[in-house]
C-alpha cells in the first residue's frame, strides 16, 4: 500500500541532521551572526563554497547524482544563497516551490520525500527572525535546493530505477537536464517544477484521476457503498442502488439515455466494465462485483504505479510517434496531438512477454521474408521437426540455409544437425509476417508486422505473439506512413500491385518516426478525455507498487 501523501516521516529530524552536516564545517571558534557584521552574504559564500568547491567528472551518460547537481547548482550561481534574500529571508520563489512539493501527491509522490514541513518550519523561523544565523540560511537554502533537484529528478526520471521493478523494461528516458542551471536565474524567471512532467497525454489524465481517487477515499457515501455490495444470481433493488452509487461516483461523466434495445442499467454497467478494462457485457457477474467492491486505495496505486511508468519514458514523445500499449493491446499513431491511426494489435503471450522499448522505425518492408528467431527455433521448429521431421518444415514453407547462405536440402537435416543453420520463410500468402513489416533496429529483433492470423484481432485477449507485434490494420499504416508522411505516391493499388509480385520491396524512411513499446495498466479512453483500467495481463503492477511504497 502507498504511503498517504503529506504523511510525516520524522522530516524534522532529517532537517536536522542535515543541518547538523553543514554546520559542523563551521569555523565555531569566534563565530558571529555574519549580519551584525554587514558581511552577510561573503559568509554564505565562503560556506557554501567550502561545502560545494568539489568539481565533478562530467557524465555525459546521464543526469548524475542529486549530490552532483548540487554542486553544480550552487557553482552555477557563484555560491551565492537561491532561495533567501539579503536579511536570510525567504524570497518569493521559496513559497512557490514549498507549494508545487505539496503538489507532488497529486504524482503520487510523497511531498515529505521532499522534506515540505521541515521547510515549511524553517522557512517561517527565518521569515519571523531579524537576526538569522547563517547555519539556518545554510541549511534552508541548500535543504530547498536539494529537494527543487531531487523533486525534478523524480518527475523527469521516476522515483524507481525502472529495471529494479520491470527486468524486461528497456525503454530509453534521454530527456534533457538542465535543473541547476535554472536554478542560478531565480531572480529572474522561477523555473517551475511543471516543465519536467512528463507530455504524453496520458500522464495528466493519471494525474487529474489520482487528485479525484484522494478525495474519494474520504467519501463515506462511497464506503458504505462498496461495503454492502456483494455478488448473487438475483440482486434487489437494494443492491442495485448500491452499485449504481459506486458507478455514479466513480465514473461521473457516465451519461445514460432512454433506449429501446439497452436498458440504463445495463448502460451503466457496460460503461463501469470498460472503465474497469472488463469485458463490456452489461452483466453483473462476479468479476464485475470484484471490480466494484474495489478499495479506491487499491486504485490510487495502481494510478500512482502507470505514473512512473510515463515518468520513465522519454518526457517530450514530439508531434509524431507511435505508441503501442502492451497490456491494452492496441496502437496508437500520433501526429500532432491527435491520432491518425489507432488498431488493435497481437502481443508477446505471457510465456513470451514482448519487452518494453523505445526505436524509430527505419523502413517498411512489403513482402517481407521470415528468419526464424532463435527463441521460435528452439521452442517451436525443433519440438516440430522432432516430431514430424520435414514435413514440419514443408507444412511452414521454412528451408535451411548454411553460413554460406546456401539452402541446405531437407533430407539432409536431422535431430543433431539441426541447430546448425537459419531457417528462412519465403513471402507469400502464407508468411508469418504477412504481408508489410515496419523494421525498428533495436537489441531484441522486437519489430511491427502483418499477419497471416486475422482472426486474432476479434479476440479480447490478444497476447497471442512470440513477442513482436501483429498488426490490425499494417497496410493501411504503409500507405499512410508512405504518402502523407513520406509524400510517395503509393495508395491501396500500388499496395496490392507490390504484394501480387510476391518479391520484397524495401522502403527506407526519411521520415523518423518514434515507436514507444510501453506497459501501461492505465491508459486513455477512446474518447481522450479520461483514463481506463486495463488488465495486468503480464502480472507486473505489485512488484512497481511494493517498491514505491517503500517510502
Amino acid at each position: 500500500m502507498l504511503p498517504k501523501p503529506g504523511t510525516k516521516k520524522n522530516a524534522p529530524l532529517i532537517l536536522l541532521f542535515i543541518s547538523l552536516i553543514f554546520t559542523v564545517s563551521c569555523d565555531d571558534e569566534g563565530f558571529k551572526n555574519p549580519l551584525a557584521t554587514g558581511k552577510w552574504d561573503d559568509a554564505f559564500v565562503a560556506q557554501a563554497s567550502a561545502m560545494f568547491q568539489k568539481s565533478d567528472t562530467v557524465n555525459k551518460k546521464g543526469i548524475g547524482t542529486v549530490a552532483k547537481n548540487l554542486r553544480a547548482a550552487y557553482r552555477a550561481t557563484g555560491f551565492h544563497p537561491i532561495w533567501l534574500n539579503e536579511k536570510y529571508h525567504s524570497k518569493a520563489a521559496a513559497a512557490t516551490l514549498l507549494g508545487e512539493l505539496r503538489e507532488m501527491q497529486w504524482d503520487g509522490l510523497d511531498p515529505e520525500r521532499y522534506h515540505v514541513r521541515a521547510l515549511a518550519q524553517l522557512k517561517i523561523k527565518l521569515d519571523t527572525t531579524k537576526k538569522n544565523t547563517l547555519a539556518d540560511a545554510i541549511a534552508f537554502d541548500t535543504a530547498m535546493t536539494h529537494s527543487y533537484l531531487l523533486a525534478a529528478r523524480d518527475l523527469l526520471l521516476g522515483e524507481i530505477i525502472p529495471r529494479k521493478a520491470d527486468s524486461l523494461w528497456y525503454h530509453a528516458n534521454d530527456s534533457s537536464w538542465d535543473a541547476p542551471g535554472l536554478l542560478a536565474k531565480v531572480d529572474k524567471a522561477y523555473p517551475s517544477l511543471q516543465q519536467y512532467r512528463s507530455l504524453i497525454p496520458t500522464y495528466n489524465l493519471l494525474r487529474d484521476e489520482y487528485e479525484r481517487y484522494y478525495a474519494l477515499v474520504k467519501d463515506t457515501e462511497l464506503t458504505a457503498a462498496i461495503a454492502a455490495i456483494h455478488f448473487t444470481k438475483k440482486p434487489d433493488s437494494a443492491l442495485m442502488e448500491n452499485i449504481n452509487a459506486v458507478i455514479r461516483k466513480e465514473l461521473p461523466w457516465v451519461v445514460t439515455a432512454p433506449n429501446d434495445t439497452m436498458s440504463e442499467q445495463k448502460q451503466l454497467l457496460m460503461a463501469y466494465q470498460g472503465y474497469a478494462g472488463l469485458r463490456p457485457t452489461g452483466k453483473l457477474d462476479s468479476t464485475t462485483t470484484c471490480a466494484l467492491t474495489t478499495s479506491p486505495d487499491t486504485l490510487l496505486a495502481k494510478i500512482s504505479a502507470n505514473m512512473e511508468r510515463l515518468r520513465w519514458m522519454q518526457r517530450d514523445p514530439g508531434d509524431l510517434y507511435i505508441i503501442v500499449d502492451v497490456p491494452l493491446m492496441e496502437l496508437f499513431l500520433r501526429k500532432d496531438g491527435v491520432n491518425a491511426m489507432h488498431m488493435r494489435v497481437v502481443v508477446g503471450k505471457p510465456e513470451r512477454q514482448t519487452p518494453t522499448l523505445n526505436a524509430t522505425m527505419a523502413n517498411v518492408v512489403i513482402n517481407p521474408p521470415w528468419g526464424v528467431p532463435p527463441t521460435i527455433l528452439k521452442n517451436d521448429v525443433v519440438p516440430g521437426f522432432a516430431k514430424s521431421g520435414k514435413k514440419y518444415l514443408a507444412k511452414k514453407g521454412l528451408k535451411a540455409y548454411d553460413k554460406t547462405g546456401k539452402v541446405v536440402r531437407a533430407s539432409l537435416l536431422n535431430a543433431h544437425n539441426l541447430r546448425r543453420y537459419t531457417y528462412k520463410q519465403a513471402p507469400g500468402d502464407d508468411n508469418s509476417l504477412g504481408f508489410v513489416k515496419f523494421n525498428l533496429p533495436n537489441p531484441w529483433d522486437i519489430y511491427l508486422h502483418d499477419t497471416p492470423h486475422r482472426g486474432d484481432f476479434v479476440k479480447r485477449f490478444r497476447a497471442l505473439s512470440s513477442g513482436c507485434i501483429r498488426l490490425e490494420h499494417p497496410q493501411e499504416m504503409a500507405i499512410y506512413i508512405l504518402s502523407e508522411l513520406e509524400h510517395m505516391k503509393f495508395d491501396q493499388d500500388k499496395m496490392d500491385a507490390m504484394i501480387a509480385t510476391h518479391k520484397t520491396k524495401w522502403e527506407i524512411l526519411k521520415t523518423k518516426i518514434p515507436v514507444h513499446i510501453a506497459y501501461l495498466t492505465a491508459f486513455e479512453d477512446t474518447t481522450g478525455k479520461h483514463i481506463q483500467f486495463v488488465n495486468d495481463v503480464y502480472q507486473r503492477d505489485e512488484k512497481l507498487i511494493s517498491l514505491l511504497g517503500k517510502k
